[in-house]
């Protein structure tokens, strides 16, 4: 009987130390910051944690994505294994890579399924630091009835929108809707200034601010003018207060029927078909327009990453691999719109269904521009913070955006010094 009861605790002892065997655990785990990331996230994980005897908990995350980053740097330097599972921004495997789990051991090849570039951002020194969740991109939404009211199509670029926009703020002013604008977008300080600005200098033909080699490129008359373009809409056709959005600033403000265009990520389209959206059935989802380098979309999108510090680390990576999986994956495309990183759901019904303009706009998803964190590594927070506040300079007219990027290079070049 001894003998019989030692085999078992052996073989107990072998079961716990699988990857993926864990024991009963209390997960606590970052699931966004707006009301959809977590209704379209935490009610997954705790179907999870019930079915596998975890008890599941919420943290609450910064709204911003910079100050989610700062202060998972603080965790990070005191080994807090507050968090167990952590929401990784697209741009962060390169500035956080030490202190995340390697989910090898874990995924057992199902990151192959998912799109090869977001495995390869997220793959650090041969370990797989995050799954993929959900990938971004971002898009242009629009009013349709009132473009078919001043009988305006769709705009293609930059001119389009900027002649539409002013048509139809005009005009919907003079019948009483004094604060209707026409563009909103995020232009607060913060990394979604970053992602806009990207997306201006980039369809301006001005570059990516540092390219794939390290170089700076971004002091060029083409990232100049994109910048002065985009100064020239803030009193025009975009509100001042847009110095103060992010992205749920500018839903709140198109949502409410109060704006024509806007810009920001795929999770904006179904809230705004929500049975009280004042705009359910009148949004229309397009790439955003074109300058004269073409069209560029700025690359998003999140990660699930395990704390190296977790105390429960066997379990974390479960759940991480529960929730990156088709199944889930699938249900939040259909609830929430969030852009599978799967490619086989984009050809799923009830996911085309549900979204429309996943499938027409695949190539947007699939093309996105990359912001410069894999040339620049721990570097890239302050790269993007000195490109954002030179933008904000722009945006808030202190500064040309000819004097904004020719400083914007000095600056990089000290955060640079010998090497990226």
């Amino acid at each position: 009987m001894n003998a019989l009861l030692r085999r078992g605790a052996a073989l107990a002892t072998l079961v716990a130390a699988l990857p993926g065997a864990a024991m009963a655990a209390t997960l606590t785990l970052a699931c966004g910051s707006n009301a959809a990331d977590i209704e379209n996230c935490l009610a997954h994980a705790q179907d999870w944690g019930r079915r596998n005897g975890h008890t599941i908990k919420l943290y609450s995350a910064p709204t911003s994505s910079t100050d989610q980053l700062a202060l998972l740097r603080q965790q990070f330097a005191a080994k807090s294994s507050d968090v167990d599972v952590i929401m990784v921004d697209v741009v962060w495997p390169g500035v956080i890579k030490d202190h995340l789990l390697d989910l090898k051991p874990y995924s057992k090849g199902a990151e192959a399924k998912h799109f090869p570039a977001i495995v390869a951002n997220n793959t650090v020194d041969g370990k797989l630091l995050g799954m993929p969740w959900f990938t971004d991109a971002g898009l242009l939404f629009y009013r349709k009835d009132l473009l078919d009211k001043y009988k305006l199509g769709v705009p293609g670029s930059w001119d389009e929108l900027s002649a539409a926009a002013k048509k139809v703020m005009d005009g919907e002013r003079a019948a009483g809707n004094a604060d209707f604008q026409g563009f909103v977008f995020q232009a607060k300080a913060y990394e979604g200034l970053s992602c806009n600005a990207l997306e201006w200098v980039a369809s301006f033909g001005g570059g990516s601010v540092v390219d794939a080699q390290g170089n700076i490129t971004i002091n060029n008359a083409n990232a100049a003018r994109a910048l002065d373009t985009a100064a020239a809409w803030i009193g025009s056709i975009a509100p001042a207060g847009v110095l103060n959005y992010a992205e749920e600033d500018a839903r709140g403000v198109f949502q409410n029927g109060k704006a024509l265009f806007m810009r920001n990520w795929p999770y904006a389209w179904s809230l705004a078909q929500a049975p009280d959206s004042p705009v359910k059935g009148k949004v229309g989802v397009a790439p955003l327009p074109a300058g004269a380098g073409g069209r560029a979309a700025t690359l998003g999108g999140w990660q699930l990453a395990v704390n190296r510090y977790s105390k429960n680390a066997d379990a974390a990576a479960a759940l991480v691999m529960y929730m990156t999986s088709p199944e889930v994956q699938k249900k939040r495309a259909i609830v929430g719109s969030y852009n599978p990183t799967l490619p086989e759901l984009y050809k799923d019904a009830d996911v085309q269904k549900a979204n429309p303009f996943m499938g027409q706009l695949l190539d947007v998803f699939t093309g996105a521009v990359a912001r410069p964190a894999t040339a620049t590594g721990l570097k890239y927070p302050e790269v993007s913070r000195a490109f954002w506040d030179a933008t904000h300079e722009v945006l808030s007219k202190k500064a040309s955006g000819a004097d904004a990027v020719r400083r914007l290079e000095g600056k990089l070049k000290q955060t640079r010094r010998n090497a990226w």
